[in-house]
Parts: structure tokens; sequence; C-alpha cells
């Protein structure tokens, strides 16, 4: 599709996930367009149902299948499985990043972190659909940097129930950060401290 067409899509279905994780989606992007998602099985939405703007603001909502063979039931906990809740945490950093994208903002994608979290239930194997319903607070370009921000709270639900309360999640999008030469060692093939524009 064209970078066009993706900025003003209104959903997205599993297969146009995975073509943004592997950098495929959009065809003639703009320099500076490397926000990617996870690829699987760190990907944690299956659809994204709902995608809108409105002024600095916005609205996303998306689901993910439960699979009884998921990955972490079968670490966490033997005998025990559950989902562990920083994973629906960072779905919904997934997704503010790609909102980010989406909504015109360059450059490669990082968590920023939270205010608060809130575990008030759990995933488990026989469970069905996880939903993410993101309200995108702020979505903000820092000119000086050319870098993004955004900031959203968010619910996560399973099959139907509240279980997670996350407010003020932040993400942003910066220039400079991508390491397309993994895994040789280069400038870029170390952390550290992001810039001070976050």
């Amino acid at each position: 599709m064209t970078y066009e067409e993706f900025c003003s899509q209104s959903s997205f279905a599993l297969v146009e996930l995975l073509a943004f994780a592997h950098g495929t989606l959009v065809d003639a992007a703009p320099e500076g367009f490397l926000a990617r998602l996870p690829a699987p099985p760190m990907l944690m939405v299956d659809r994204i149902l709902e995608i809108k703007r409105q002024g600095a603001r916005g609205r996303i909502v998306a689901e993910r299948d439960i699979r009884v063979d998921d990955w972490f039931f079968q670490c966490h906990f033997v005998s025990d499985p559950v989902q562990p809740g920083c994973l629906g945490v960072d779905a919904v950093w997934q997704l503010l990043g790609f909102y980010c994208t989406w909504n015109g903002g360059l450059g490669s994608g990082r968590a920023l972190g939270c205010g608060e979290v809130e575990f008030a239930g759990q995933i488990r194997p026989h469970d069905r659909t996880v939903r993410y319903e993101v309200d995108v607070l702020r979505c903000a370009s820092l000119p000086k940097t050319g870098s993004t921000i955004v900031i959203g709270d968010a619910t996560v639900q399973i099959d139907g129930e509240r279980i997670y309360t996350i407010k003020r999640a932040k993400v942003g999008l910066f220039r400079d950060l991508d390491y397309r030469d993994y895994p040789r060692p280069s400038a870029r093939s170390r952390g550290g401290r992001l810039g001070s524009e976050t």
C-alpha cells in the first residue's frame, strides 16, 4: 500500500501487521519511516479493529486470540500457566508506537514508561480473546529533534471482562536509533540513555 493509504486506513488485519513488523507494508515510504511492530512471538496483537485521530487525540481498539500453546504458557509457570502481565503492557506500547507512525511520526519506536498499572485479573490458556482499548491523550511532534511522543490510557479485557488498567503509557519515535547492520558491531550496537528530548 502507499504511505497515504497507510495513514488513512482505519483498521489492520494480521497479515498487514506482520508486513509492518517486517518493513514490507508500505511502498515508497518517506525517509525515516523506520518504526516496526515486533515480530512473533513478541507481537501481542492479531488485528486492529479501529484506529482514529481527532486532533492531538485518538483511539485504538485491537484484539489478540489466545492460543493454548502460546510460548509464555510453556514457562510462566509450569503447572500454573498465566500470561505475564507485562506482555499486556507491552501490547499497549506496541499499539501506541503503531499509532505514532500511522499518525505521521518518523523514526524508531521506543517505550518510555507509564504512570500507573493495575492488574485485577489474569489471562489463562483456555481464555479466548484479549481486547485492548487505548485512548490517545496526546500525540505531538517535537520539531527541534524530529521526535514524536504519544501518551495514552488503556484497558485490557479478557473475553469482555476488564482485567488491567494502564494510565499514561508513553511511547516515542526517535531519529538515528535504527541498528540495521545487526548483528555486526557498529556505532548503534550498544544501548544507553536516550537523548534529553524524552
